[in-house]
Formats: structure tokens, sequence, C-alpha cells
């Protein structure tokens, strides 16, 4: 069948599904795709960084922390996934409809700054990959890394399908790395498992990191770009449908984001088992990657190397979309996508020409993303629990109760962060 009837062959595969023809596992796979695309947020570029350091200066300790994350990521991408599924629309088209045209206006600019700052992390991390990997120059790395994430989007124009095929494959292969660390590094499994389990920290400087891991977890773009990914996708006749459909998509999210939690708390454990607390300084990609060859061997270096290229060129593609998402949704015009490619490039370039630390790049993008994160998530539960929007499939009140006490928690950690960055760190030690 040619590559142009994947999406139709995939809509007709759904409506046998809700008609109850399709069962079991068959009945899923329609409908599996688009948390998968959301799911590269959670391991990006920047998430390497924070896992190392975490595992590095801490050891297991901080895993409970990978954990709650992502519990937290997943209501929120359900939120997303189900907000496009009931109105058809994406959040950010939902935000041009609701608010006046000022806050509009305000919030595509804030979330313009949100897009390129993920866009930027997620491009050096897969320039760093590649500068690793093949001995090239790092501005040689960035122009390559810009020319595949630019192919990797034409996949578009073939409809949904091929791109969540090409992206669920590089999660998995990000998976399959990390099970591979996890063989080279054996990790402690009773420290694995208290520090899973049992929460714990120890010192400032462990709640800063903490607050670092759940402040950066729920990225901005992946909420508009779930939301745009699920609006007409499958198109529900009815409530009924809608119902179902918010249930496949459930699973969905709970199976990618569960195998995205799972790479994360892999790349804490193979970092606390390798670096801690011989090798605690560890800090940075690059310094990891140096620091794994006399220790585990050129095997696991190159493994390593591979799930960070995989991560950014997938999330690095992801953001590119994200930034369609949020101009065409608040503003309601697009642009070629490779002049978004080349627009949202321009920032990594200009740094790695200038001779910028790339991990210091990657920190400052996560400070930029906690200011921005207010935007989304506050409208996403906003909308979501009215019925005048969402009508039968308006959040309950459990929901609303988790939503709205994450987002608090969230929001108030991100207050945290910035104050430590900006020079109070005194809010560390209440």
């Amino acid at each position: 069948m040619a590559i142009e009837t994947v999406a139709g062959r995939t809509e007709l595969e759904a409506r046998q599904a809700l008609a109850g023809e399709r069962r079991g596992i068959r009945a899923l796979l329609p409908f599996m795709g688009p948390a998968f695309i959301a799911s590269v947020a959670y391991v990006d570029p920047g998430n390497f960084a924070t896992n190392i350091q975490g595992g590095a200066q801490f050891g297991y300790r901080l895993l409970w922390v990978v954990l709650f994350a992502n519990l937290t990521a997943m209501l929120y991408q359900r939120l997303a996934a189900k907000l496009g599924i009931v109105t058809g629309r994406n959040l950010a088209e939902m935000c041009r409809e609701q608010f006046p045209r000022p806050v509009v206006i305000g919030m595509w600019i804030v979330s313009e700054v949100a897009a390129m700052a993920t866009d930027l992390a997620e491009f050096l991390g897969a320039s760093l990959a590649i500068y690793l990997l093949f001995h090239v120059p790092l501005l040689v790395a960035a122009l390559v890394t810009g020319l595949v994430t630019y192919l990797l989007l034409t996949l578009e124009r073939f409809g949904f399908r091929p791109i969540e095929r090409v992206i669920g494959a590089m999660v998995g292969l990000i998976a399959l790395s990390y099970v591979a660390e996890l063989v080279f590094s054996r990790p402690n499994l009773p420290a694995f498992l208290e520090g899973t389990f049992v929460p714990s920290l120890q010192g400032p400087s462990s709640v800063l990191l903490a607050v670092g891991i759940i402040g950066a977890t729920v990225m901005p773009h992946a909420l508009f770009i779930h939301s745009g990914l699920t609006q007409r996708r499958i198109v529900p006749k009815d409530v009924a449908e809608a119902r179902q459909i918010v249930r496949f998509e459930t699973v969905d999210v709970v199976i990618a984001l569960s195998l995205a939690g799972l790479v994360n708390m892999a790349m804490l454990a193979m970092a606390a088992a390798v670096f801690h607390p011989a090798h605690s300084a560890v800090a940075d990609i690059t310094t990891a990657y140096r620091t794994l060859t006399p220790l585990l061997g050129s095997a696991a270096a190159f493994v390593f190397l591979i799930s960070l290229l995989a991560s950014g060129i997938s999330s690095s593609a992801v953001g590119t979309m994200a930034g369609q998402v949020v101009m065409q949704g608040f503003v309601g015009f697009s642009i070629p996508v490779w002049v978004r490619r080349v627009v949202t490039m321009l920032p990594a370039i200009l740094i790695i020409a200038w001779g910028v630390n790339p991990t210091q790049t990657l920190v400052l993008s996560q400070v930029v993303l906690s200011l921005v994160l207010p935007v989304p998530v506050i409208a996403l539960v906003m909308f979501t629990r009215r019925r005048d929007i969402m009508g039968e499939l308006a959040n309950s009140r459990l929901v609303n109760t988790l939503a709205t006490g994450s987002a608090f928690l969230i929001l108030g950690l991100n207050l945290v962060l910035l104050a430590s960055v900006f020079g109070a760190p005194s809010l560390l030690h209440l």
C-alpha cells in the first residue's frame, strides 16, 4: 500500500475498533502514536544532563523525584489529548477563542520563546552527539543536525502515521540503549528500589536539583503539540465515541510516558552506578561521555551517544512541529517548515559560533521554560474543567483537584528554582 494511504488505513482501523470489530491490542494500535511524539519531551538532551548530574551527585536518592514528575506529566498529557479529541481544537486555538486578544498576543509571544528555548536545548544535544561520535567541528555538527531534522519533518506531508512511526522508533532506540547501559553499569537493585519508593533529600543542593527535575518535566511545547496531534486525528461522531477515543489515548499516554519515565530512571541509575561517589563532579554530557569510556568501555560510551543523537534529532523535530502548532493556533497563520527550521536553529548556530558553553546554555533554556510554564498549564486546567467546553467529558472533581494541586506544586517549585538562580538560595532552607 502506498505511503499516502497509511493515515487513511489507520482511520479505517480506528473506526472498526470504535464499532467493536477489532478487539484487544488490535483495537488499541490505530490510536497509538500521539503520546509517543509528546513523550520525546521527557527524554530530550535536557533530561540527559539533569539525570546525569542527579545520579553523579546523589546516587539513587532522587529516583523518586523522577517517578513523581513522570506521574504528573501523565496527568497533564492526558488532559491535553482529551482537549484536542473533545473540542477539535488544540490548546493554542482554545486560548485564542477564550481570551481577549491582548492576552492571546502575550501568550503567543511567551509560547514562541518557550518553543525556541526548547528547540535550542534539543538542537544542541543532537549537535553534541554528532560532534563526539564523528569528531567533526561542533558548527558542522549543528548544520548536519539542521538538515537531518528538516528531512524528518518532511514526512508530515504523507500524513500523521509515518512521522509517528519514525519518532516512536527513535524513542524505542533510546529505551533499548538504556537497557544496554543498565547491563553495562549493573546498578545496585536494593538501592534503586529504595531511591524510587522512599523519598529523601540531602541538603540544599539536592533540593535545587529535585526542583529542576520536576520543573523541567511538564514542558510547555509538549502540551501544545499533544492537543494538536489528537484534535483531528480520529474525529468522534458523538459523545460515546469521544469517550472511547479518550480511553484509547489514555492507554497511549500511560504506555508512552511509562517508557519515557523508565528511560529517565535508567539514565539516573546508570549515572549513580558509574559516577557516584568517585566521579560526582560529572555534571555535563561531554564529561559523562569521556568518563564512561575508561570506566565501562568504548561500547557503553558509543551506546550513550547513539541514544543522545536519537533524543536530540527526534526532540528537535518535535519542537519545530510544536512551534507550528503555537503560531497557527494563537495567531492563525503558519510558515513553511524549512523557514521555521532555519529560524529556530539560528540561536544554536550563533551560540556555537561564539564558543558559548553548550551545557550552560542547556541550563539557561530550562530557566526560560520555567518562566513560561504557567501559560499552558493553567490554561489547560481551566479549559478541561469547564462543562460548557468539554461537555460530559469535563474533568471529574478528583481530576480537577489533582490537576490544580499539581499545577500549584510545580509552579511553586519553579519559583524556588528561579529564586535560587537569581540569588535567593535561602529559600532552599525553608
